[in-house]
């Protein structure tokens, strides 16, 4: 057996001399060990990115989720991850079951959907404690996935839906204040100047104007129309009357105009009655 070993760039050497660990941890490169005495064990320093299998559990506000998360760390001292804890990476992996459980069931569910760094923060500090005296390093432990049941789910869209909804009636209200008030202001500002009225309704019948698929009425006073009725009715009354009378002028000057005098006029009587005799049939 040889004594030369080669370490890798993101290796530690940990040397066993007959059973006992040397203190001094060898570095990258090559190595010398006394055959047959020593041993040397490879630790490998670089990030471990280990996930940690979803944990069920119910929530502070009796809300049952389901979530997972990753874990990143890496061995900083390689004599305690070897020494002090027989499989480190395993280790870790129970600690953060543990500690994501535990976690879950000290947040709210609105923690656990929009409060994850806190979380972050919770996590990473409790397995910082044993991770320390294993030699490991905590670099970040993040959630990643919050599974909801189906009920809740929908739920929840419900929720969001009506919280639209409300934002939305909200929205609309405002407008239809403001709108209000403009309105009444304009209202004052036309009953100040009349003619500005007539103008507005002569810019709402050209802008009604210009869809040609639509009909458009007009108003129109009763009074006005009772006005035209009587001038019309007293226009045609005067026409009859004196149309008549020149019509018997016009006969009267033709006669004149002719010299011929008109015939008296001759009084017809009827014949006396016969005592006795039936008056004669005048058919």
């Amino acid at each position: 057996m040889t004594g030369v070993r080669v370490v890798q760039q993101y290796e530690r050497g940990v040397v066993f001399r007959l059973g006992q660990v040397l203190p001094q941890v060898r570095e990258p490169g090559i190595t010398l060990l006394m055959p047959l005495v020593d041993r040397m064990r490879k630790v490998n320093v670089q990030v471990v990115t280990m996930p940690v299998p979803a944990q069920e559990g119910i929530t502070k506000d009796n809300v049952s989720v389901s979530v997972d998360a990753v874990l990143y760390f890496r061995v900083m001292d390689p004599i305690k991850a070897t020494v002090d804890v027989q499989n480190y990476a395993f280790a870790m992996l129970q600690v953060a079951q543990t500690s994501l459980r535990s976690i879950i069931g000290k947040s709210e569910l609105d923690d656990l959907l929009s409060g994850r760094e806190n979380l972050h923060q919770g996590l990473e500090v409790m397995l910082e404690s044993p991770a320390t005296g294993w030699g490991v390093h905590i670099d970040r432990v993040e959630i990643k996935d919050v599974s909801l049941p189906d009920s809740m789910k929908r739920s929840m869209a419900r929720q969001a839906e009506a919280d639209r909804e409300r934002r939305a009636r909200i929205i609309t209200a405002d407008g239809e204040f403001q709108a209000a008030a403009k309105l009444s202001e304009a209202a004052a500002k036309m009953a100040e100047t009349p003619a500005a009225m007539q103008l507005r309704l002569l810019q709402t019948v050209v802008e009604v104007a210009a869809e040609k698929n639509s009909t458009l009425v007009l108003p129109f006073p009763v009074e006005l129309l009772r006005f035209f009725e009587a001038s019309a009715a007293r226009i045609t009354g005067g026409a009859d009357g004196t149309g008549g009378t020149g019509g018997a002028g016009g006969a009267d000057d033709g006669n004149a105009a002719a010299g011929t005098p008109a015939p008296p006029a001759v009084p017809v009587q009827a014949p006396a009655a016969v005592p006795g005799q039936a008056p004669a049939d005048r058919s």
